[in-house]
């Protein structure tokens, strides 16, 4: 998927859960709809957009993945 296509997509997830009174809450909210519904590999190119700098990122965005990294991140298989 295009880089651009997922920072829109974490833009408007970080729209909706911004309007929460609490923060920590919507934080969590966004590291949370994206695990859920985004496949590893959206999950691993937008850390590494993230790494790069995520300029186009909103800040409630990489404020998120910065709290909840460890959610995000792509699970090893076993071999």
């Amino acid at each position: 998927m295009h880089t651009e296509t997922l920072v829109r997509m974490a833009n408007q997830i970080g729209t909706f859960f911004e309007a929460m009174p609490d923060q920590p809450e919507a934080l969590e909210g966004i590291a949370q709809h994206i695990k859920r519904s985004w496949d590893p590999r959206m999950r691993t190119e937008l850390l590494a957009y993230v790494d790069s700098g995520g300029a186009e990122l909103r800040a409630v965005v990489i404020e998120a993945i910065a709290r909840h990294r460890a959610l995000l991140e792509p699970v090893a298989r076993r071999a």
